[in-house]
């Protein structure tokens, strides 16, 4: 595959990404305020968590909204979509109405920019 908005294949550089993916159990069953409710307190929980953050500032964390959940792509440490996971479950404690499904997955990735030009992940980690 050429693409030639992100150069030759030689331009490539893989790393190994490690990412957390989360998705709301029973989202397309959800109300649609329902659902724009729990999506809103699912990003907030995300954005709390003190990996996310940090990963954020490093500038070694790519977020891929999902539609009813995200999948976290963090390139700073292999504990850090643990970590995150462990921080999001424990505040989702306080909002027993929210039921997730998290996972991780560690594997090279490269960065591309997608069809909406935004930043995207590809390979085998994702």
């Amino acid at each position: 595959m050429n693409d030639q908005a992100s150069g030759s294949s030689s331009d490539v550089k893989v790393e190994i990404g490690h990412v957390l993916f989360i998705d709301i159990v029973g989202y397309s069953k959800l109300l649609i305020n329902e659902q724009s409710e729990q999506i809103q307190t699912l990003k907030e929980i995300v954005r709390g968590t003190e990996q996310f953050r940090a990963a954020e500032a490093e500038g070694k964390l790519l977020r891929l909204p999902t539609g009813d959940g995200s999948a976290l792509a963090f390139r700073n440490s292999p504990e850090a979509p643990v970590l995150c996971a462990i921080e999001i479950s424990n505040a989702l404690k306080k909002h027993p109405e929210l039921k997730v499904r998290m996972g991780i997955h560690s594997g090279p990735v490269n960065e591309v920019i997608d069809l909406n030009e935004q930043a995207n992940i590809a390979g085998a980690g994702i």
